[in-house]
């Protein structure tokens, strides 16, 4: 409809994220598990001598080499295919990424062992070795990195979750002199909702008729209903106090407050921080630079060295020292652990640089007491008349309030429970 409702879209994306997310982990598990014997089979020699000779006199070392292929061929082709489906497209296009250096470091260390191992009169006798763990590791390492960050993005799609949440899936319109239950994507501006005590509302827009208090703790963190009456403004999201309320609708869609809020936080989400940009031209200029670099060792090697096959074997070594696990882990890392922290504390970003410049932030200014406060009156002191003590004020303040649902009714309560009061019954109000 013209109406439309983004509540509904955004809830796609965030169930869009899960199944990104479990896939990404269904990935990583998978290239960990090809990846580990790799690992363990080719450095495990390296803290347990033993380990090589034992490998060499059971299935002989050609044949751990063939295996260690075998494992590293199925992690690019299974779980890092996309860095070289991604990678190399854009190595194609002179706008290397991330994708692209691990795309390059992995192929580079994959393509000298494989030569190692199947062809090895190739490479002069004393770099006949296999980097096959370098590979798969680098795979791991860079998927591991991007679970965290798709983490970190799923705790605040977590949060959205619970703005969504608020949005009530129905309301009571007023049809043709009658109020009936309706979805709220079929309501249009100008529909009259009937609001009952206790309900949530709807959708933005102007009261009627009646008079109640409305709960905007949602919206504005104050702890007190805010008195509402015949033209006062009404937000989709909040909670209608004791009174009953008739409603214009004013705002649907992603028009209404609500969903303008969980636009906003999506729009920060999908925002990439100034670090993440300041790796992207990092990376532009990096590929490149560790080419020519690769490319100047093999010509060097190739002048002063003893041969093309040593001047091969420092030109890879270059390409697979270079690609940055630590920049592809680093950045998802503090992405994850900032983000994450600040939406268990029902913290929301509105802009996606903010997480970046909290660091260079060393006062914060607070412009209402709901921000920092429980958001639950509670009594802290009682003045009393000298006739009169604080058990018996309390005690007398608590009857009158105990049929009252007002928060300030609570606290009473709470403190005349606390201190064990027994209340007589309160008769003959004015």
């Amino acid at each position: 409809t013209r109406a439309g409702f983004a509540a509904s879209a955004e809830a796609g994306t965030t169930d869009r994220r899960a199944e990104d997310l479990a896939r990404l982990t269904r990935d990583t598990w998978i290239a960990a598990a090809l990846a580990l014997p790799v690992f363990l089979v080719e450095m495990g020699g390296h803290l347990v001598p033993a380990l090589h000779h034992w490998i060499a006199g059971t299935i002989g070392m050609q044949t751990s080499w063939v295996l260690q292929f075998v494992l590293t061929t199925l992690v690019l082709v299974g779980p890092g295919r996309r860095f070289l489906t991604k990678g190399l497209p854009a190595l194609g296009r002179g706008a290397p990424d991330m994708n692209s250096l691990v795309a390059v470091g992995t192929l580079a260390a994959w393509g000298y062992s494989s030569v190692a191992t199947f062809a090895p009169q190739l490479l002069p006798e004393a770099s006949r070795a296999v980097y096959f763990e370098a590979a798969a590791v680098i795979v791991v390492l860079i998927l591991l990195g991007r679970v965290l960050e798709a983490r970190a993005r799923g705790r605040a799609g977590a949060a959205i979750a619970g703005l969504l949440q608020l949005q009530p899936k129905t309301a009571r319109a007023e049809i043709g002199g009658q109020v009936s239950e309706v979805p709220i994507e079929t309501l249009m501006p100008g529909a009259m909702l009937h609001i009952r005590p206790g309900e949530r509302i709807a959708l933005d827009g102007v009261v009627v008729s009646g008079s109640s208090a409305v709960d905007e703790a949602m919206l504005t963190g104050e702890a007190l209903p805010v008195a509402k009456a015949e033209g006062d403004a009404l937000t989709g999201g909040t909670v209608n106090g004791t009174g009953a309320l008739v409603m214009r609708v004013t705002k649907v869609g992603a028009d209404t407050v609500l969903s303008r809020i969980i636009a906003m936080v999506e729009e920060a989400q999908g925002a990439k921080l100034p670090v993440q940009a300041l790796v992207d031209r990092i990376t532009l200029r990096f590929v490149p630079v560790v080419m020519a670099i690769a490319a100047l060792t093999v010509i060097g090697w190739l002048i002063f060295g003893p041969g093309i096959g040593q001047a091969l074997v420092a030109g890879v070594s270059v390409l697979i020292i270079a690609c940055p696990c630590a920049m592809g882990l680093a950045t998802p890392v503090s992405i994850m652990v900032g983000t994450g922290r600040a939406a268990e504390l029902g913290v929301l970003f509105r802009r996606g640089d903010a997480l970046q410049r909290l660091a260079e932030v060393e006062g914060v200014a607070f412009d209402k007491t709901g921000t920092l406060t429980l958001g639950q009156p509670e009594v802290t002191d009682l003045v009393t008349a000298e006739s009169v003590t604080e058990a018996e004020l309390l005690r007398m303040a608590a009857a009158v309030e105990a049929r009252s649902e007002h928060p300030l009714a609570g606290a009473i309560l709470r403190a005349a429970e606390a201190r064990g009061l027994e209340l007589p019954d309160a008769a003959g109000f004015a």
